[in-house]
């Protein structure tokens, strides 16, 4: 499998301990910012409020299969975890967008690291993500 990076997140999330635990715990604005070769893709981005956002693990530690999640005390399986450290290096996180301005979408609940390497943007539709 081959994931090639369409663009770079600028956080002020400069390392993992920065981070909120979860996006929308906070509404500080940061910076997606698409590769020039990816900037058609962004036709009708402005028709929509809220997106996934997936992107790379590029700062993760050594993931373990067992992890005590955030606020627990007890160890279980990570995969019924939302633990930052995985597998497979990649992240999935719901943003608000606030503007849309050439190469660059400025959004709010993004926890993502600085630098940390843009894979896809997908929009938000209630209608099928809700259950």
């Amino acid at each position: 499998m081959k994931l090639k990076p369409i663009g770079i997140i600028n956080s002020p999330y400069k390392k993992r301990g920065d981070a909120p635990r979860q996006g929308r715990q906070t509404d500080v604005i940061s910076e997606i910012i698409v590769f020039k070769e990816y900037l058609e893709g962004l036709d009708g981005v402005e028709d929509h409020k809220y997106f996934f956002i997936i992107y790379g693990l590029h700062k993760a530690e050594e993931y373990e299969l067992k992890v005590v999640p955030a606020g627990g005390n007890e160890k279980r399986g990570l995969f019924s975890t939302r633990a930052p450290v995985r597998p497979n290096l990649i992240a999935l996180c719901l943003v608000e967008l606030i503007e849309l301005k050439d190469d660059v979408l400025k959004v709010k609940w993004l926890d993502a690291i600085d630098g940390s390497p843009l894979l896809d943007i997908k929009p938000f539709w209630k209608e099928i993500d809700c259950i």
